[in-house]
Order: structure tokens, then sequence, then C-alpha cells
């Protein structure tokens, strides 16, 4: 059977005009014209246009291409090993692009104004779940609590960071010997530093109402991605997200109008 350009064009998803192309070029010449001379290609034409395709799609130039069709038992092999080892150059630069995005992508997010190096010395184990960052920043966005909070993180200085989170390892380091050391979650002791974890969103970030520290310490017990950014997984134990959870609402019933300084 024989086929006209336009098939062709329609079996293969390419343009006319690419067709052309590879003709004139002669890597792809019709084996026949029709009687009224437009070009006729033949089952075989469209093996070998199958096979420009496929390399086309590895990113072969075209004239790579030719060379390995004029004598693919010989040239097929070293050329697609070559491909190969391009792709996957290829691969990691595209990799290393991605995580220079999700970290400028990050910053936006989380309103922490810190070069990496910084973001490193600073936050250490604890860090930034993108996924949840952006996710929070979608659902808070029109918030007022959350515009503020953002607002004064990009305020925030190196120093600041430093300050603050000496003072988050330092109320961690008391909530984990609490828990380990079997203290009520309801007991003064946890409601305690319940607290002053409130007081320490309040005086860094926005004003925290008890109401609105019970939801945050819902999403630390639902959600791991938002705990990790207080307790890092490797300090974390089974129950620990719950254990403060039910800390932050005993407390609120303690202090129900509770509000720290801004």
């Amino acid at each position: 059977m024989s086929y006209s350009v336009g098939q062709v064009s329609g079996f293969a998803g390419i343009t006319v005009r690419t067709l052309h192309h590879y003709d004139k070029t002669g890597l792809l010449c019709p084996s026949d014209r029709s009687p009224a001379g437009y070009r006729q290609y033949s089952d075989a034409d469209l093996t070998r246009l199958q096979q420009i395709l496929f390399y086309r799609e590895l990113g072969f130039p075209l004239e790579e291409i030719a060379a390995i069709l004029a004598d693919p038992q010989a040239n097929a092999l070293d050329h697609l090993r070559a491909r190969h080892r391009l792709l996957n150059e290829q691969i990691g630069k595209l990799r290393r692009l991605v995580e220079v995005a999700e970290r400028a992508m990050e910053v936006q997010q989380t309103g922490v104004e810190l070069t990496p190096q910084e973001r490193f010395e600073v936050f250490g184990e604890v860090a930034f779940d993108l996924t949840y960052a952006t996710q929070a920043h979608l659902k808070w966005q029109h918030s007022e609590g959350h515009q503020r909070s953002m607002a004064r993180a990009a305020a925030h200085s190196k120093d600041d960071w430093a300050t603050l989170m000496a003072e988050a390892a330092d109320w961690r380091r008391r909530l984990l010997a609490a828990f380990d050391a079997e203290e009520p979650a309801d007991g003064e002791r946890a409601m305690d530093l319940a607290e002053e974890h409130r007081r320490h969103i309040s005086r860094w970030f926005t004003p925290c109402p008890t109401a609105m520290h019970g939801r945050i310490a819902d999403d630390f017990a639902a959600d791991p991605r938002a705990f990790a950014l207080i307790v890092p997984p490797t300090e974390q134990r089974p129950g620990l997200a719950a254990y403060l959870r039910t800390a932050v609402h005993a407390n609120a019933v303690r202090h129900p109008d509770g509000d720290a300084p801004a």
C-alpha cells in the first residue's frame, strides 16, 4: 500500500512541512510518486519514519539520526549509550533546578528571608515541608492573622530567627521531658508548656488566642508535616503530637480568654 503526505502526517502526528523537510534533506524520501507527481509513502517508508521519530524523541539531531540509519548495526548502540549519558546529565541538572525552585518557593510561602546556608545554621533539623507550606499558605492567605504572621516572619533577621529557635529548642526539650516522665497531658506542667508555646507564637508571629492555638494543635496532631515544624522527626515520640494537642485544649479551658501580647 502507499500513503499520501496528508495521510502520513495524520498517522505520525507531524506536519506536512516536516515531511517535506525530511524529503529535502534525504532523511526520508518517499518511495514513489502518484501519476500527478504527489509523494507516496510505502510501508517500508513508514517503518523508517517510526525510527526517525523514536530517535528524535530522545533528542537526537537530524544529522545524527541520518548517520544511525545509514549504518544501524555499527552505530546505533554507541549512539544510544552516548544519548543515555547525556540524558542522565540533563536529568541531574533538572533535579538541581527543581531543588533551587523549591527553595525559592519555600521562601515565598514561609516568609523566611534567609539564604540556604543561614536557614541550615538557624533551623538545623527543623525544616519547612514545601507541600505543607504551600497548602497552608493557600488555605490561610486571606486570613489577617496569617498575613500578619508572614509579614513578621519576613521582617525577622538572622539573629531574630536564632533567638526564637533557641527558645523553641529549650521549650521542646522541656516538652519531651514532661512527656517522657509521663506527666498528664492535662496537668499543670503540660498546660504551662502549652501556654508558653502560645505566647511564643504571639511574641514572634501573630497574636494567638487560645481558640486559634487549639486549631494549630489540631493541625499538629493531624499532619506530621505540621508537627515537624516544632519537633524534628528524630526527636518525636509516638503519641507526642496528641499529647501536645490535649495540653493545648486543656490550657484553653483553664484560660478561655487567654491572649498573649504581640
